[in-house]
């Protein structure tokens, strides 16, 4: 049973308490679509910058990247080193493109470029993606609310998503981005308070952290699995160039991928593009976000690193079954163990609230987001066309309700699975439902050639690829059979094979005569920035 004490209770009660005052604030001040969904575009850009940091950095940093650096290395810290070359190309390159327009959705800009059968695809796929990771995200706290209250996970799942929907579903984007700013602020604190305590109770302090961690190859960029004794069982990882191994050139090759996807298809970072009150500010806010969560993401694995320290010094039967997975034990329990069992009262209670922040500040984001692109690119523009303002925003309330009801059970679903470690799966599964919308949008921008007809085999080779891919994976299919590629591979190939298809198939079909001004890099104006 979790070790529940009263001044923890009083801490997350005013937590919880606050967050909740606030969406019922920013209800008050939400009367339109225009609101409930940018905030008036009126954001500072560094208000935009730590909520983007605190959609991006997740549960996912606060209990997946410690339980990961503590069962094996920091292999899977790779892919967030090319973060910053990332965001130098979004922000000159990819920012024009949303910021012209009044747009709200990332996928408007591709019903100008190729037609409205290809930007429903988009948004379908984006919203399938999102539902996905806010449901691993939901899995994560609930783990952390299982230690908490002993209560079973199922329930901690039902609680948490309810309580995350009922702010973000009255407040609308102003919630979300002030919410956010705090969660953020309230999330570095508890990470530096785990940190301490262990500093102040290894024999050997900071130094020892490394003594150890060095000896037994914990800080190598290397992938491992975890031996019986707790030592590592490192794998075969080179700097080679292979799609059917994981090498740390490749890791750096997924991460590229994955930031500028990230940067110009996601809706919760194109919306707050479009929140911000000028270019000059977004921008702001993106490198921003890059200054911040790169050594958030790199001092939490420390932290996980730190933990399997400071547990071999300090023998604990529970902590060496979660870093050997003995009994199904998951690697991201090692941080609610530590804070439930070492931590001074009332510090515990803080840590806990940080990592609720973590989660609540992706989950939120992304419910808004699900609600945008359903509200923008399919209701308002297939389905309902002409209805009020009132009407619009009314329906946006509804569908961030049945978002919350999807996360809720795919959240429920990753609770029935066996996992390795929810970083790999995460990482698994964001490539599996890329769909390739960074190949489509890298078509939309740097080419002339191909319109919606082209778009559309597109898209039917890389959905082939993608099933080909899940059949695979879930073992419908033998796993040998080809193509037998690394599935963290899988997103990037299926961006391959969108673009290459769709540049081909776009240079064989007929011409049709098409306005693309402000559509493609070559094709600019000039226009001024909104």
């Amino acid at each position: 049973m979790a070790n529940v004490r009263a001044l923890d209770i009083i801490v997350l009660v005013v937590y919880f308490g606050g967050i909740s005052v606030a969406g019922i604030w920013f209800a008050r001040r939400t009367r339109s679509t225009e609101d409930y969904f940018l905030g008036g575009r009126n954001f500072p850009g560094w208000a935009i910058g730590l909520s983007m940091v605190g959609t991006s950095i997740s549960s996912l940093t606060f209990l997946a990247y410690p339980g990961d650096a503590y069962r094996t290395t920091w292999f899977r810290m790779l892919p967030n080193f090319t973060m910053p070359i990332a965001i130098f190309i979004a922000s000159i390159w990819f920012l024009p493109f949303f910021r012209r327009g009044n747009l709200t959705s990332a996928y408007e800009y591709l019903e100008g470029r190729f037609g409205p059968g290809t930007r429903v695809y988009a948004s379908c796929i984006a919203i399938v993606g999102m539902v996905f990771r806010t449901g691993g995200i939901l899995f994560l706290l609930s783990l952390l609310l299982h230690e908490l209250t002993g209560w079973n996970v199922s329930v901690c799942i039902i609680l948490g998503g309810v309580f995350v929907s009922f702010y973000t579903v009255v407040g609308g984007i102003e919630a979300v981005v002030w919410t956010d700013v705090v969660q953020t602020i309230v999330l570095l604190v508890g990470g530096f308070a785990c940190l301490a305590v262990i500093v102040y109770a290894l024999p050997g302090g900071l130094r020892q952290i490394f003594e150890v961690a060095i000896e037994d190859g914990k800080f190598m960029f290397a992938d491992a699995d975890v031996n019986p004794d707790g030592s590592l069982d490192f794998m075969d990882t080179d700097w080679g160039v292979s799609f059917m191994r994981r090498t740390a050139t490749m890791m750096l090759f997924l991460g590229l991928t994955n930031w500028l996807t990230e940067y110009s298809t996601n809706q919760n970072v194109i919306q707050r593009y479009c929140a911000s009150r000028s270019p000059r500010e977004a921008r702001k806010a993106m490198w921003l976000c890059c200054c911040f969560s790169v050594p958030i993401w790199g001092y939490f694995m420390f932290l996980g690193t730190s933990f399997y320290v400071f547990f071999k010094v300090n023998a604990d039967e529970n902590a060496f079954a979660i870093l050997t997975g003995l009994d199904g034990a998951s690697a991201e329990q090692i941080l609610p163990y530590f804070v439930l069992q070492y931590l001074p009262v009332g510090v515990s209670g803080l840590v806990v609230a940080a990592v609720l922040a973590a989660s609540m500040s992706s989950l939120d984001s992304s419910i808004n987001a699900t609600a945008t692109i359903t509200v923008v690119d399919i209701y308002r523009r297939h389905l309902a066309k002409n209805k009020s303002d009132a009407h619009y925003l009314r329906v946006a309330r509804y569908i961030a309700v049945a978002a919350s009801v999807l996360m809720i059970a795919v959240a429920l679903w990753f609770n029935t699975i066996e996992l390795r470690t929810y970083q790999d799966m995460g990482i698994i599964m964001a490539a599996l439902m890329s769909g390739g919308l960074f190949g489509l949008f890298m078509l939309g921008f740097l080419t002339t050639w191909g319109d919606g007809r082209a778009a559309f085999f597109g898209i039917i080779a890389t959905l082939a690829y993608t099933l080909w891919m899940l059949a695979k994976r879930f073992e419908v299919l033998p796993p040998g059979t080809f193509p037998d590629t690394d599935p963290y591979y899988t997103g990037i190939i299926a961006n391959m094979l969108f673009f290459v298809t769709g540049f081909f198939v776009g240079g064989l079909l007929p011409k049709k005569k098409r306005d693309l001004t402000n559509l493609t890099v070559w094709t600019q104006d000039g226009t001024p920035l909104e």
